[in-house]
């Protein structure tokens, strides 16, 4: 995550001019995913996990014209869904913004963010994941199936940060739909 912050700080430092558009909406999706063992962050989680949401996606207004990295904008994600471990299931809310790499030509999607979470639950058989405030970290990309259909991946890194004591996070695998007006 600190690699995530630095790459952030970085690409936010380089860019001189920049101007206010306007909100738009920009996409919507569907996502599903599931945690592996041994393919997230130690220590592992204690239970099986499934998460399914829909979101959906706001350009936010401030556009870097002189970006070193072209087609890059910034955006706010929101989404609402069930959090499913140990037979248990609890509706989760995100908010997230970060950062979108968009390239029509290439028909690739590249992005990753920071932001908050709301559950309803946070205890899942053997595994309490600290309490109803998480920390969202997420990356992934995708790829063009059709015009303006992408199907992606994204590694969804939820934690409640030990705000709440000694607890475990939960690292999600997802598969990504996503329609982009």
């Amino acid at each position: 995550m600190r690699a995530w912050v630095f790459a952030i700080l970085f690409m936010c430092s380089s860019w001189t001019v920049v101007w206010a558009g306007d909100f738009d909406i920009t996409g919507v999706g569907l996502r599903a995913g599931m945690n592996i063992k041994d393919a997230g962050l130690p220590p592992t989680e204690k239970e099986d996990f499934q998460q399914y949401d829909a979101y959906a996606i706001m350009q936010l207004p401030w556009i870097f014209s002189e970006s070193p990295i072209p087609n890059l904008t910034w955006q706010l994600m929101g989404s609402a869904g069930a959090l499913r471990g140990d037979d248990e299931t609890a509706f989760i809310s995100t908010l997230t913004t970060g950062f979108a790499y968009h390239n029509p030509e290439w028909r690739i999607l590249l992005d990753m963010g920071l932001g908050v979470a709301g559950v309803s639950r946070h205890q899942f058989g053997r595994q309490d994941i600290g309490g109803p405030f998480q920390f969202i970290a997420h990356g992934g990309g995708g790829f063009e199936i059709f015009k303006k259909t992408i199907l992606g991946y994204r590694f969804h890194h939820m934690s409640d940060a030990t705000i709440f004591g000694s607890s475990r996070g939960v690292d999600l695998h997802m598969i990504d739909l996503r329609y982009l007006f």
